[in-house]
């Protein structure tokens, strides 16, 4: 009788741990409280304007969405649930903006952290560098404005340290590229970004769907293989240009229209969560792809809930597709 009453002990203790160990405010599964909402399977969506929760600093962004929105060619077969389609870093047409016109104003950034120190340095944990390196780093990012909806893995600030949570950003948000075309900072918050991870089920969309929004249509950047030198993006008129890596849009200079002005977007392999604040030095080794097609989603409703607020307990709507395998490097 000891020894059964001993067993039953020890599995009440351990149902009454994994409760807790579950609940949203112990850390872990709230985008609010320093956890991510990889593991109750939420995104959330983003509007371009909207500076969303929990941001690190005020807007830098200096153009309005502008940007012409662009439907990927390729991929329309149905693919796994947690897949998505991904877009090669380098591919022309992916981003877009204004010839000569920074959508970021990146010495505005490097002030606003340099007068929050506390901040920069939860900043400098994400993208895996150290703090005085951070001016050097955003220097080295280029200015351009998203032309798909695009997911992410998103990191806001509270209570002193960074949180994450799964997101889509609506094409024509502001944002910063780093050398293999991956967005690394959202303009309008100063929140670090990071590439998508894997849902352990469906996703789930939370937060009001944009007009024209379609889940299917929703992609992620993949890193491109080589550094790349120059961007080829789309005025909002139609006309084209190419802006340097790491350029602010001072040496845009107008080029054709590419052959292929609608990037191609094949089907990634999702990966597993991984700790933003880790140590382990970062890199941008392309995903895994094929040539199926983007996942078959639902839509969101129209009454879901707003981005993560510290209650992710609403209502969701769609999904979107899952991440990818490249890991993420400085950002």
């Amino acid at each position: 009788m000891p020894r059964v009453a001993i067993v039953a002990t020890a599995v009440v203790a351990a149902v009454v741990l994994a409760v807790v160990l579950s609940r949203p405010d112990n850390g872990g599964t709230g985008a609010s409280d320093g956890g991510t909402s990889t593991a109750t399977g939420e995104v959330f969506l983003q509007p371009a304007a909207d500076t969303g929760p929990d941001e690190f600093t005020e807007s830098t962004a200096q153009e309005d969405s502008s940007a012409s929105p662009v439907t990927p060619s390729g991929a329309t077969e149905s693919a796994p649930q947690n897949a998505v389609r991904g877009v090669n870093g380098n591919a022309p047409g992916l981003y877009g903006g204004t010839r000569n016109v920074a959508s970021c104003d990146v010495e505005k950034q490097i002030a606003y952290f340099q007068d929050a120190p506390d901040k920069e340095r939860a900043f400098a944990s994400v993208v895996r560098i150290q703090p005085s390196e951070v001016p050097a780093y955003l220097r080295s990012l280029t200015p351009v404005q998203l032309r798909m909806d695009t997911r992410v893995t998103n990191h806001g600030y509270k209570n002193g340290a960074p949180t994450s949570y799964q997101a889509v950003m609506q094409a024509g948000t502001a944002v910063l590229v780093d050398d293999r075309g991956v967005p690394r900072v959202r303009c309008a918050c100063g929140n670090p970004l990071s590439p998508p991870v894997a849902t352990p089920s469906a996703p789930r969309t939370t937060g009001a769907a944009w007009p024209g929004y379609k889940s299917s249509n929703v992609v992620t950047v993949t890193p491109a293989r080589q550094p790349v030198d120059v961007f080829v993006m789309c005025e909002p008129d139609g006309e084209w240009f190419k802006r340097e890596a790491g350029d602010t849009g001072k040496k845009d200079h107008k080029t054709p229209k590419p052959d292929q002005s609608s990037p191609s977007a094949s089907v990634t392999t999702p990966t597993a969560p991984t700790d933003s604040t880790s140590s382990e030095p970062p890199t941008s080794e392309p995903p895994t792809t094929s040539d199926t097609s983007g996942p078959t989603t639902n839509e969101p409703s129209s009454d879901t809930p707003p981005p993560p607020d510290g209650n992710t307990d609403g209502n969701t709507g769609g999904d979107t597709g899952g991440g990818t395998t490249d890991q993420p490097p400085a950002s």
